[in-house]
């Protein structure tokens, strides 16, 4: 494959056939005019080009994570799914490294495995409330949980 242009968005410019899911990585860092930091993590939970997640477990980990993340960190602002279906981008406040939110990432992910309900999976507070599954959601935060030591080994 021959040399790429450069991109805008970082993660266009990152060699996914390099990479080795899970992980967690910081995708983007960004100091604002008034001096505030945003840091933006990928949590990659399957490799990509070889493995997604299921549309539904997509749906029902960002509506788990982006409810259960914020009772363990005041910083968030956003958790993204990738319309590749190979992970989420979570966005902070402040100048994070992936060692500070690991914590943060491990305490969600075992929040939603006890869970007993995906949060606002009904047509009142969700676009598609039907569209959901939990057990495929525990199933995805099981995996990754289970290969906690290697987050952080972003490349093979």
């Amino acid at each position: 494959m021959t040399e790429q242009p450069r991109m805008n968005v970082e993660s266009f410019n990152l060699d996914h056939r390099t990479v080795a899911a899970p992980y967690l990585r910081i995708a983007d860092r960004k100091e604002l005019p008034g001096g505030d930091v945003l840091t933006k993590f990928d949590v990659r939970f399957t490799q990509p080009n070889t493995e997604h997640l299921d549309s539904e477990a997509v749906h029902s980990l960002e509506h788990l994570m982006a409810e259960h993340m914020r009772n363990h960190s005041d910083q968030v602002i956003d958790v993204s799914p990738m319309g590749c279906r190979t992970g989420f981008y979570v966005l902070l406040i402040g100048d994070h490294t992936a060692e500070d939110f690991a914590p943060v990432l491990e305490a969600t992910l075992k929040d939603l495995l006890a869970a007993t309900e995906v949060p606002a999976a009904n047509e009142v507070q969700c676009g598609w409330g039907a569209h959901h599954t939990l057990e495929g959601a525990k199933t995805a935060a099981r995996a990754f949980l289970e290969a906690r030591d290697q987050w952080g080994q972003v490349t093979a």
